[in-house]
């Protein structure tokens, strides 16, 4: 499964963006579709996922509020809605996809994007 994601760009803090990532197919291993980031000289860091009906949701706890995720199955597809904005959520953002929560949270993944970069001015 390949895994497209857009949206990145530059913001001002306190504004918005808006990622998609699109899988090329419906298969298990789309089952749970999620978001990490990697900011400059940091580790890559889960920022989160849902399953494939969009009702079930894990989020890193120190974005809970400012990040939302949503699916549309119709389109194989994974959004991160992104609020607030902070100099330090700079970072290169990538959709992966698992079979599990517990793995897609866990970095796991079978599958990765690209990475789309987000960068936000103070």
């Amino acid at each position: 499964v390949q895994l497209q994601a857009s949206g990145g760009g530059l913001v001002q803090a306190g504004g918005s963006l808006r990622l998609s990532c699109v899988a090329s197919e419906r298969t298990y291993s789309t089952d749970y579709m999620g978001w990490f980031r990697q900011a400059p000289g940091k580790e890559r860091e889960f920022v989160a996922a849902a399953n494939w009906g969009g009702y079930t949701k894990n989020y890193a706890d120190s974005l809970k509020g400012r990040f939302t995720i949503s699916r549309d199955n119709a389109k194989n597809s994974v959004y991160l809605q992104m609020d607030s904005l902070k100099p330090e959520d700079t970072a290169v953002y990538y959709c992966a996809a698992a079979i599990t929560m517990q793995r897609i949270t866990r970095g796991e993944c079978d599958s990765w994007g690209q990475g789309t970069l987000v960068t936000v001015s103070s």
